[in-house]
């Protein structure tokens, strides 16, 4: 575990790790869960897609492309649940792949009009 303040800068970091030295890895989707076994239930969005849903969240500058860099101000849920546990879903792409869901960042849905 690791303890931090309320509100505190929280940043993270991913890591690729593999031999192929062409790969990058973008942060789509993080949510957050009072309960490390269900993250459907209870949860509070982050990011959603590659686009921020915590005014909070942010991207921040990677030194390699294997590397994602991100971070959000310290929560919690009711004060009934002592802990917070965060679930992140990864694209890893070709490098430089523009066409690919890495370089694509956010991505929102438009709903389509109804009319005749």
């Amino acid at each position: 575990p690791y303890y931090v303040d309320m509100n505190q800068n929280l940043f993270l970091q991913a890591s690729l790790h593999s031999s192929d030295q062409n790969l990058t890895v973008f942060v789509d989707t993080c949510v957050a869960s009072p309960n490390s076994s269900d993250f459907r239930t209870l949860v509070y969005e982050l990011t959603k897609s590659g686009c921020a849903s915590d005014s909070t969240y942010a991207l921040y500058p990677s030194p390699r492309s294997d590397v994602a860099r991100f971070g959000f101000n310290a929560f919690s849920f009711v004060k009934r649940f002592p802990s917070v546990f965060l679930r992140c879903q990864l694209a890893v792409c070709r490098y430089l792949d523009y066409s690919s869901r890495c370089y694509r960042g956010c991505v929102s849905r438009f709903k389509r009009s109804a009319d005749s």
